[in-house]
């Protein structure tokens, strides 16, 4: 048994400190290179190429200060409204999550802006086990050495708003024909309320449900408020 085990073992541990070396890395170069495009961009296009589909990916990155603050508080109120003071994982978001699945309901709710840019950035859709682990661990990474800012920033960059559009930027132009540093208040909220489902709704051309979890949104960014951002 040893013949093998040991050698396995030394490879495991060897992939093992790559793999740690390696997103720690990563997650560093990110902190100050603009990114532009995710692992869910390339897993988009990828799916299109296997089901024949023709997808032309849009995405341009905008710093912080060529973003809307509508925009970024917007995503904080509809998402994560504890953004600022948790370390990745809203514990009381999570609690309440769990308890609604217990009860028959729906886990949406318990990831956090955080969460979702760990695993826009770095990993594959889906709600599998292995993917969850790998997003803790990305998230714990970006928490680390990331500032909220930057982390935010980035996920206002790489979020996906629509079938191959990704991103503040290319959303805004997409659906309203302006720049992200010129979205209303009331478009920022539209854009926030696609995010649950933005292959399926739509910001221009919202439905009823889209258009009320909108104005839900926009009440929170009035009850928040801009100053919330200097929590930041």
């Amino acid at each position: 048994m040893d013949d093998w085990w040991r050698p396995a073992s030394r490879i495991a541990l060897r992939v093992a400190l790559a793999f740690v070396l390696g997103s720690v890395l990563l997650v560093l170069v990110f902190r100050v290179v603009p990114v532009f495009g995710s692992m869910v961009m390339l897993e988009r296009e990828i799916s299109s190429w296997f089901s024949s589909e023709s997808l032309d990916i849009q995405q341009h990155w905008r710093p912080d200060s060529e973003i809307s603050d509508y925009a970024r508080l917007a995503v904080i109120a509809a998402e994560d409204q504890r953004f600022p003071e948790h370390h990745g994982f809203d514990l009381v978001e999570l609690r309440r999550a769990i308890e609604r699945g217990m009860n028959g309901g729906s886990l949406r709710g318990a990831s956090t802006i955080s969460q979702q840019t760990a695993k826009n950035l770095f990993l594959w859709t889906g709600r599998d086990w292995i993917r969850k682990g790998f997003e803790a661990w990305f998230t714990l990474l970006i928490e680390l050495f990331w500032p909220k800012e930057r982390i935010l920033e980035v996920y206002l960059n790489i979020a996906e708003f629509d079938r191959g559009v990704f991103g503040i930027q290319a959303a805004s132009q997409h659906y309203f024909g302006v720049n992200a540093d010129q979205l209303s208040q009331a478009q920022a909220a539209r854009l926030a309320a696609v995010l649950p489902n933005p292959r399926e709704r739509s910001a221009s051309s919202p439905g009823p449900a889209t258009a009320r979890h909108a104005a839900w949104i926009q009440r929170q960014m009035n009850n928040l408020g801009l100053r919330y951002l200097e929590r930041l």
